[in-house]
């Protein structure tokens, strides 16, 4: 393609592109002209500020209509010093979105927000000397790397006695959180974390930065750092979209924020806590639009789903979901859940939160506070007349009791667990207060899961080390079977993972198992008994996903080994 000629295309080109590439329709463009014409804005500015396409799409947009490369995240981090300072003013590339990546002979490679801008173009090249090569960037990491390389100067320091005086002032602190650039910075990293997939996004306050972390499957990546200064303007500005006390800053807080972001309705869970420099915030990204309640989107194995299933489909019990904090215990409910919503069931949740609203099943939230816990509000709902109820977690033994209670009197009860394994179920269940029979009598089956990272498929490659695993764990891979280790590239932010999946194994209680328990036979000996009887163990799992090149052996060794 001829770069200059579809620069002077102009956004008609654009346009055309999006349309051709399904990015989004004529009547979506129309309604982004109008709004451009009545505003002056530009029609790829009203897309974004809308939510009718996001950042990444536009940038691939621009990407093929001039057959330009995306600037990657190293591509920024591989810059330690502004190329040109003396003729690109910081001031000029903020307000141009542009950032110079590289000086190759007389050409100068920028990143543009805007690519197509002529005029920004021009200037550089004025300025420089040297001929523009346009690349296309991200605007929220074009920004990230602009406010590294030119941060912008501190005001004057204060005394350490006086450090924030404005703290204690709560009109203050609102001031502060409503400037236009406190709103823009926070409303850049909340639009990335929903752009880029980010489960969860952490602010963290320091005596030198404030840092801004993103977690991608199961892992916190670096993102931008910010001036201490604007700890308390961002914290506050949080705070404030999440309805919390921003006057209090000694006690922790909970609350939750409703955005609509590339035009769906994304939930954030928002967390506080007071630390030694200011009070650290966490963001849970609840995006509906990015999950699926099904067992294909879980990515467990076929047996595993066809035993759960058999599981859930029995009129009364106790099904149990087990795992450490993050193992997508609350995901797997949510889809066994979806299955048992009919009309001719009536489903009662009680949850600590209500992560995601399920249209047609009656979900609690409990309130310590107020003494609505697990217990009192299991309670109450056995007499709301309800066929199946998922209780969040059993925490104690007076909710494990009305449970038990529940099972017994007809109902089907689904819940979770903090344990390691599925055998290591019955023991915790002893360790609250139950009795072996009882558990033998309501349990009709344990899943224990852990989450593992998908392997990127544009960039896996073989594993040199296949040989070795497969040896190590006595595997017999069929023909053509082998490990596959990540690499990374642009299509996963250079991690070499893409999404993940879960690994489990289902504990059924056989009549062997189930005379172990009513023996108190320990754990061991219920795993060794359940092996026997067929049960595929989460290791053995995570090597067969290996196998199939679903993940790495690293990974399922990280993610399982020290459960073994």
């Amino acid at each position: 393609m001829d770069t200059e000629i579809a620069l002077e295309s102009g956004p008609a080109t654009l346009e055309s592109t999006l349309l051709a590439r399904g990015d989004c329709d004529a009547r979506t463009l129309a309604r982004a002209r109008r709004v451009a014409e009545e505003t002056g804005g530009s029609v790829p500015k009203i897309l974004l500020q809308l939510g009718l396409v996001g950042e990444r799409v536009l940038a691939d947009a621009y990407a093929d209509l001039l057959n330009a490369p995306i600037a990657t995240p190293p591509d920024f981090a591989t810059l330690e010093d502004p190329i040109l300072p003396d003729r690109l003013t910081a001031r000029f590339l903020r307000h141009a979105r542009a950032l110079p990546l590289g000086l190759e002979n007389d050409n100068l490679l920028l990143a543009m927000a805007d690519p197509l801008d002529d005029f920004v173009r021009n200037a550089i090249r004025l300025a420089t000397g040297h001929h523009v090569t346009p690349i296309v960037a991200i605007p929220l990491e074009l920004d990230a790397a602009l406010n590294r390389l030119y941060p912008e100067p501190e005001t004057s320091t204060p005394h350490p006695e006086e450090e924030h005086p404005h703290e204690n002032d709560a009109d203050r602190l609102r001031d502060l959180a409503s400037e236009a650039p406190v709103i823009r910075l926070v409303n850049q990293f909340i639009s990335r974390a929903v752009e880029t997939q980010a489960s969860d996004i952490h602010v963290e306050p320091f005596e030198d930065s404030l840092r801004i972390r993103y977690r991608y499957d199961g892992v916190l990546h670096e993102g931008e750092r910010q001036p201490p200064r604007l700890t308390p303007a961002i914290v506050s500005r949080i705070k404030i979209m999440a309805r919390l006390d921003i006057a209090e800053r000694r006690l922790p807080q909970d609350g939750r924020i409703k955005l609509a972001v590339r035009g769906q309705d994304v939930d954030f869970r928002v967390s506080t806590i007071p630390s030694m420099h200011g009070e650290t915030v966490v963001l849970r990204v609840l995006d509906r639009s990015a999950v699926r309640f099904d067992y294909a989107g879980l990515g467990l194995s076929g047996p595993i789903v066809t035993q759960l299933k058999h599981a859930l489909e029995l009129p009364n019990g106790i099904v149990l979901v087990t795992g450490p904090t993050g193992s997508g215990k609350t995901t797997t409910l949510y889809t066994g859940l979806s299955g048992l919503n009919t009309s001719a069931r009536k489903v009662i949740t009680i949850e600590d939160p209500v992560e995601y609203q399920l249209d047609g099943i009656n979900q609690m939230q409990v309130k310590p506070q107020i003494g609505l816990d697990f217990a009192h509000s299991l309670r109450a709902i056995l007499r709301q007349d309800p066929d199946v109820i998922m209780v969040g977690e059993i925490r104690d033994l007076e909710t494990a009791q009305i449970a038990v209670q529940a099972a017994l009197t007809g109902h089907l009860v689904l819940s979770t667990l903090h344990t390691n394994s599925a055998a290591a179920t019955i023991a915790r269940l002893r360790d609250m207060g139950l009795e072996d029979y009882l558990i033998g009598a309501v349990i009709r089956g344990v899943l224990a899961q852990r989450l593992v990272r998908r392997l990127c498929p544009a960039c896996r490659t073989p594993d040199p080390e296949s040989d070795a695993m497969i040896e190590e764990f006595h595997l017999h891979p069929a023909p053509g079977q082998t490990f596959w280790r990540a690499v990374g590239c642009e299509h996963c932010r250079h991690t070499g993972y893409r999404g993940r999946l879960a690994v489990a194994e289902f504990l059924q209680p056989t009549p062997r198992v189930a005379r172990l328990i009513a023996t108190h036979a320990d754990h061991m000996e219920i795993e060794h008994a359940a092996r026997e009887d067929g049960m595929v163990t989460m290791m053995q799992a995570g090597l067969a996903a290996a196998l199939d090149g679903e993940t790495s052996g690293a990974e399922v060794l990280r993610a399982l080994r020290s459960d073994t």
